[in-house]
């Protein structure tokens, strides 16, 4: 029987908690050109039918704000494809908070992000990779 330390222990319960996130966000269908709202709308919609308890625009401090907390999983959504460097000194922001144990980022667009900042797990997930095949 191979027996886990806490720190192990907490690292898969977190992998798994952040796959869970994942794979409810994974459902997200978009038109191609919303808005951060209709993203947002879509974000809890997929949220509340995995049956996932979040906080939408939860306050990480003074001028932190993470668009969704589910447990201790942020949440950013992005419009676009955002700027890797601005994204990245953001992420760090909340993450350094101490209120979040990793990051997942919704954008409209692939951009870069790191795969941990702060010691802590961050993911992207790209709204046009989950739009599939154009037919016309």
């Amino acid at each position: 029987m191979i027996r886990l330390s806490s720190c192990q222990a907490d690292s898969a319960a977190l992998t798994r908690h952040m796959a869970a996130v994942a794979a409810a966000l994974s459902a997200i269908r978009v038109p191609a050109q919303p808005e951060e709202y209709d993203i947002h709308a879509a974000v809890a919609a997929a949220l509340d039918t995995a049956g996932l308890v979040y906080e939408h625009e939860y306050r990480l401090g003074p001028r932190r704000r993470v668009d969704f907390r589910v447990g201790r999983i942020g949440i950013e959504v992005k419009k676009g494809r955002p700027a890797s460097p601005a994204l990245r000194e953001q992420l760090q922001k909340y993450l350094e908070s101490g209120a979040l144990d990793g990051m997942i980022v919704v954008t409209q667009r692939a951009t870069r992000v790191p795969e941990t900042l702060c010691g802590k797990p961050v993911m992207l997930i790209s709204l046009n990779r989950l739009w599939g095949v154009a037919l016309p």
